[in-house]
């Protein structure tokens, strides 16, 4: 299962909305039988890639999106959640 594009508003950013949405996807893939749950995010998104990592997520790969991402040094990370008993 891909997770794409989540977004928490300004207002309401720093209330845990933002865990509880990826939980409930975990949870939503799980009950489901997935194996797994992917998403990509970028390198400047830090407080993004500590909420995946604080949900059991590891970085799985790397890449830049395009020539000139690749000479300004910017990348986009792949984020990988195995879920125990999936498929």
């Amino acid at each position: 299962l891909e997770l794409k594009r989540m977004s928490v508003s300004k207002d309401y950013r720093g209330q845990g909305v933002s865990k509880a949405l990826c939980g409930e996807v975990l949870r939503f893939a799980r009950a489901r039988g997935y194996g797994a749950v992917v998403l990509s995010t970028s390198m400047v998104q830090v407080a993004a890639q500590r909420l995946y990592e604080g949900q059991g997520f590891r970085k799985v790969g790397t890449f830049s999106p395009s020539l000139l991402g690749s000479l300004l040094c910017f990348q986009i990370f792949h984020y990988r959640c195995d879920l125990p008993g999936g498929t």
